[in-house]
């Protein structure tokens, strides 16, 4: 009988998506399976993401990476959430802090009782409650402790990396040659499709080799080589919701101790960020080219860095939305190549790291069965979708009406499922989050609340406190994570201490 088990990988691209797949696929599918790595040293990657989301320590920890060492191969900062100004109104700010927000009371989430709270005037911003939203505004950060109690705010401090995206991609291609991926230079010049079935049958190089595979990972970015040039799979665009479709990336030279938090300023065209590395801050301006042209978004970029830019602004041109197929046939798309989330959040790396684990858990044989087929792309899509309606979120609940592009959004329709769910928060504060999607309760909740929708009533069941217990709760929790931030190192301390890079 022929062998129904899957024996050739092929990926096209490297960059993050492909080295990112291609260790993920040496640590689990090991020795049985010859993985190939295809790419082009004159093509590039687009390489400016640089913060990530707390999913990411999962990810390295199936590696089984040491992660003082990875901070250092990548002159890595922490990261406990992200500062977003002026987006509700100029002159607004909030954090949007990673982990828990106070301390759950039975079936009650804790903003139910601040809700109460906040309406009876002795409860303070909800950032006060959250130990990474507080910590970020100190400059405080350090890893989970081992010595507290488990019922700490110390003891499971959720927090993500920000890194330098092409040192990252080396470290994992060094880390998956060691276990026999083969690295391939070169160019594709040509796609070989089946003739009975239209599935990719090999890649052709520039140099004339023919690269055959069972499985083809298309990594290539924006380009989608396999998916959309050879497959022609389609692409769903999401601009008439997220019309931002340019970025201007530049880095500039570190100035004081690196924040522990990314930072996002709305600008009168999109928004700008500001991630801290140990050796540089990278900056960007995400915009919508029908509202501000290029050279006036570079303009205002360079004049609003800390320090002196190390080079011009790149541009990028991107279209945000996702392939209506994310596997097609054999190919499975990764990354830019299986659509664009703008990166108001940090989500492109989480994107790939859970396409990679749900490939992995549906992984395929020689005949590439529909229902596994179906399964991922239901999955994924739903996934990108709940996504989008959050970064939509962002844009939508603002007040903003000082300039064309705000009132835009402000106004513009959003998806039915995103306004029921602002429907249901505003009238009393509840949110239920789907197992498959990605952001967490919290993250809804800060976000709504940062982006002025304040809820209009509480769950009923908080009224089975007495005000004066309330008042006592609410302010206890406050007291214990003001202690705890207290108790933590300066970022800068907590790194000199484990994960410096020596000055070269």
């Amino acid at each position: 009988m022929t062998d129904p088990r899957i024996r050739k990988i092929v990926i096209v691209g490297g960059g993050t998506a492909g080295w990112m797949a291609a260790a993920a696929f040496a640590k689990v599918l090991a020795s049985d399976y010859a993985i190939r790595l295809i790419e082009s040293e004159e093509i590039g990657t687009v390489g400016v993401g640089e913060a990530t989301v707390p999913h990411l320590k999962l990810f390295n920890n199936l590696l089984e990476i040491d992660e003082i060492e990875f901070i250092r191969q990548v002159q890595g900062t922490f990261k406990l959430g992200i500062q977003f100004n002026d987006w509700s109104r100029p002159g607004d700010s909030y954090m949007h802090g990673f982990g828990t927000i106070g301390h759950d009371v039975s079936l009650l989430p804790f903003h139910q009782f601040w809700i109460k709270a906040a309406q009876l005037g002795f409860a303070a911003e909800i950032g006060a409650y959250s130990l990474n939203t507080l910590a970020a505004h100190h400059g405080k950060f350090m890893a989970s402790a081992t010595d507290v109690p488990a019922t700490s705010p110390l003891a499971n401090i959720a927090y993500a990396y920000h890194f330098d995206a092409g040192r990252y991609a080396r470290y994992l291609r060094g880390y998956a040659e060691k276990r026999g991926v083969m690295r391939t230079e070169g160019k594709i010049a040509q796609t070989a499709l089946r003739a009975h079935d239209g599935f990719v049958e090999a890649v052709v190089l520039e140099s004339g080799e023919r690269i055959e595979g069972d499985l083809f990972i298309d990594c290539s970015g924006f380009r989608g080589l396999l998916i959309e040039q050879a497959l022609h799979t389609g692409y769903h665009d999401f601009t008439h919701w997220l019309p931002c479709d340019r970025a201007l990336a530049v880095p500039c030279e570190k100035v004081g101790p690196p924040t522990p938090y990314t930072r996002s300023t709305a600008r009168r065209a999109g928004w700008q960020w500001r991630i801290p590395l140990q050796h540089r801050t990278g900056n960007g301006y995400v915009y919508s080219s029908a509202h501000v042209g290029d050279d006036e978004a570079a303009a205002t970029l360079l004049e609003s860095l800390d320090g002196r830019a190390l080079g011009d602004p790149r541009l990028l041109r991107f279209t945000t939305g996702m392939r209506r197929k994310f596997w097609n046939r054999n190919v499975v798309a990764l990354g830019l190549a299986s659509g664009f989330m703008e990166p108001l959040e940090s989500t492109s790396i989480y994107l790939v790291q859970s396409g990679i684990a749900r490939l992995l858990s549906l992984f395929p044989q020689r005949d590439f069965s529909p229902v596994l087929i179906d399964r991922y792309n239901a999955q994924s899509s739903f996934e990108f979708e709940r996504i989008r309606d959050f970064l939509i979120l962002h844009y939508h609940a603002t007040q903003r009406d000082d300039t064309p592009f705000w009132n835009y959004c402000r106004t513009m329709p959003i998806p039915e499922q995103l306004a029921d769910n602002i429907r249901l928060f505003r009238d009393s504060g509840r949110f239920f989050r789907h197992a498959e999607e990605m952001f967490a309760a919290t993250s809804w909740v800060q976000v709504m609340i940062g982006q002025g929708i304040m809820p209009r009533a509480y769950h009923p069941l908080v009224d089975q406190m007495p005000d004066r217990d309330l008042r006592q709760f609410v302010a206890g929790v406050g007291k214990v994570v003001a202690s705890c931030v207290e108790a933590m190192p300066p970022h800068q301390a907590f790194i000199d201490r484990h994960c410096a890079v020596a000055a070269t």
